[in-house]
This record gives C-alpha cells, structure tokens and sequence, in this order.
C-alpha cells in the first residue's frame, strides 16, 4: 500500500463534518482534531514553522534548498467533509482488480455502487479503488488533497538532489460550507501563488468557477381552524410550492451542465403558519449572475403584491466570485500545472469547476489559486469512491509542478 493511501485511509477515520449552522470558527472543534495531528506530522517529516491558529487553520513551510530565484508556491487543501452526510465511523472498502462490475457496497441494506448509474467505474477496470460502506461518505473531498500534499512534500524533503524554493502547505477549515477562506491569513502564508488539491477525477485542472450567492426565502401564512378557514386560512406551503414553479426547471442543476447555472433548492421546511426555503445560486457569466439574483428578488415583490406586504421576504448573500479574472494575468501557474500533468502521464482536462474551492475567494485575496485533481469521484454521499492511482498520479503532479518552477 502506498503512503498516501495509508494517510488517506488515516484521515478519512477523522469526523470533520462542518456545520452550516455554528457560528462557531470553525464551525465544529472536531475538526482541529485532524489538525492537530496534521501538525505532528508535518513536524515529523521536517517542515518548519508549522502551527494551527485558533480558528483551525495549519500552516507549514519547507525551505528552499537553494539559492536560485524561484518563486514561493503553496498547496491548499481542506479538512473539513460536507454536511450533507455523516463523517462519523468512516468504514473504507478496499475493491482491487475492479472488474466493471457491481460493487457491494452494503449487503445488509442493499446499497450497491454500479456503473449503470456511474459510468466513470468503467474508466477503472483493473485498477484498486476506495468506496464507503454504504452508511457514511468517504471524504475523499477533501482529505484526498491533504494526503496528497503531505505526501508530495515528504517526498521532495527526503530527496535533496530535488531542487526546490520555498514551498507552503495550508490546510483550511469549513470550506463545505463556504467559510473556509475567511480567516485565510494571505500574507503569513505567504506564497506567490497556490493550487488547491480539491477537484474530482484524474486530470482535472481548473481555474474558473461559478459565482455563488445563497438565497432564504421566508414565506409567512395565517393558520386558523379548518373547520372555519375559508377566506381566512393563508398556507404558506402553497405559496412555496408556487414560488419554486416560478424558477425555471431547465435551470436546476439536474438539467444544466458545462458552464450552465442554476438555482438549487437545498431544503424546504415548511407548516401552514410559515415555510423557509433554502436556495444556492450559481452562473458562471457575471451578467448573468446578476440577472438570476435581480429575478429571484423580484418575486419578493410580485408575491408581496399579491398576497400581502410581508408576505415574502428574500435575503440573499454573496459567496464567492469567478476567480478567472484573477487567474488570467498569470496564466503560467495553469500553463505549468497542465504540463506537469503530461510529464507524469495525464491527460489534462481543463474544465470550469461547477461549485467553488477556497482558492476563488483566495484568488481575490491576492492569491491567485487554480484547482487540481485529486482523483475523487461521487463526493458528499454514500457513493464516493476514489482509486488510488489517480491520488499517486496526483502526488506525481504536486512534485512536478515543484520541479518546472525551480529549473526556470
């Protein structure tokens, strides 16, 4: 078993579930437990100055071994899984020699990871792969990436004839649920750019995302007697379901693809008395973008009208923006990653992310930061699976990319 397979199977036995809710930093202390043991190991393979402040963010350096002029470059990856599914008791099964077939992912309740639902699998055949037990996600998204990135730089620290200038490793907290570049200190990190290690399967290179916004929609209503309700009752569930027809169906996600956007309905919560619905918001064109947000907000107002000021009530929050305007004017770092990736035998596949990394909104904080396979497909639920070449070709890219900088 190779090391990072060994460090992934680690830490995927850490629960890291962040919490949309918590107004906490980070939102779960959970969390800082894979910190604190990020730490030790990182100061065991020989980084230096390597710390987790109080909101849970782990920084480590590896000096340069040389004297030649090479620029800083940092790897970001995050330690938090999604809120969408348990983290808790992570059971990994290990499939060698997939076959193309089913796997059996839970006998006892029938879940069952086939390639007629996820045709990907059939990309795999003959390869190992890591998938859940059916109860829980794997976390692949992200503990792949920070796997990834401590074994690359072990590597690079255990063989000095690697030439090499300052390199920096950050591991983040609450990235699942939008946070995790809110206390992101740029200037102690101190790289002149850096790749985040958070996207899915083998070649993947990104330097665009969508820009996001979250939308709650409180809808309030009148409950009185059934018996006596007529011209009285006002049910806030029917006006919800009325306002979610006015979106468009072709602009859900299950119907877009590509650089298409869509608005999402997260959850709906509802009685008679008052419902809530939850919305993200995503489009890559930022006109566009504008127009969904402007549209969205409008039916506040039609709704208002037609049933009664306060009525509908509609907040919507931005939460990151494309970072491809911040990418462009230093296209090398893209340029280098996607020839790293074919000096270790990837076929790169460069695609706008549809969601968001840590590095969008790092981008806009002065770190330029495009996004790097980490080989994981299926993320957020009982699905996921990833194959352990795909993270040792990924740990194969890290090292290159380092390699490219330092013989300019």
């Amino acid at each position: 078993m190779s090391k990072v397979v060994e460090r992934f199977l680690e830490y995927v036995k850490f629960d890291t579930k962040s919490d949309e809710t918590s107004n906490t930093v980070p939102s779960t202390e959970k969390q800082k437990k894979l910190g604190l043991r990020l730490v030790e190991e990182l100061q065991e393979i020989g980084l230096e100055n390597v710390s987790m402040d109080d909101n849970g963010y782990v920084m480590g350096e590896l000096p340069a071994n040389c004297n030649d002029d090479i620029p800083t470059i940092g790897f970001i990856a995050h330690m938090d899984t999604a809120p969408d599914m348990s983290g808790e008791n992570v059971n990994p099964q290990i499939v060698e020699n997939y076959d193309g077939g089913d796997i059996i992912l839970n006998k006892e309740k029938n879940i069952v990871l086939s390639p007629n639902d996820f045709p990907d699998l059939k990309d795999y055949i003959g390869k190992t792969l890591i998938t859940t037990d059916g109860t829980t996600l794997l976390g692949a998204d992200d503990k792949a990436g920070i796997a990834e990135i401590v074994t690359a730089v072990e590597r690079i620290k255990s063989n000095p004839e690697i030439k090499h200038g300052k390199i920096m490793v950050g591991f983040t907290p609450d990235e699942e649920v939008g946070r995790g570049a809110d206390h992101f200190d740029v200037e102690k990190f101190g790289a002149d750019f850096a790749y985040t290690m958070d996207g899915g399967f083998i070649g993947e290179l990104q330097f665009e995302n969508f820009n996001a916004a979250g939308a709650k929609v409180t809808i309030k209503g009148r409950n009185v007697h059934p018996g006596s309700a007529k011209n009285k009752m006002v049910n806030s569930t029917f006006i919800a379901n009325k306002f979610i027809n006015e979106l468009p169906e072709k602009d859900r996600p299950e119907n877009t693809e590509g650089y298409e956007g869509f608005y999402h309905l997260i959850s709906f919560n509802g009685s008679v008395e008052e419902s809530t619905l939850t919305y993200i918001i995503r489009e890559h064109d930022s006109k566009k973008y504008e127009e969904m947000m402007k549209f969205m907000k409008s039916l506040e107002e039609k709704y208002n009208a037609q049933y009664g000021e306060g009525t509908v009530k509609i907040e919507i929050k931005e939460q990151y923006k494309n970072m491809k305007e911040k990418i462009e004017p230093v296209m090398h770092i893209v340029d280098n990653a996607k020839k790293a990736m074919e000096e270790v035998g990837v076929e790169p596949k460069i695609l706008p992310v549809r969601g968001g990394t840590d590095g969008a909104r790092l981008s806009f904080m002065g770190l330029p930061t495009p996004n790097i396979f980490t080989g994981g497909h299926n993320f957020h639920g009982k699905y996921e699976y990833i194959p352990t070449h795909s993270m040792e070709k990924a740990v194969d890219v890290i090292v290159k990319i380092i390699d490219i900088y330092s013989q300019k």
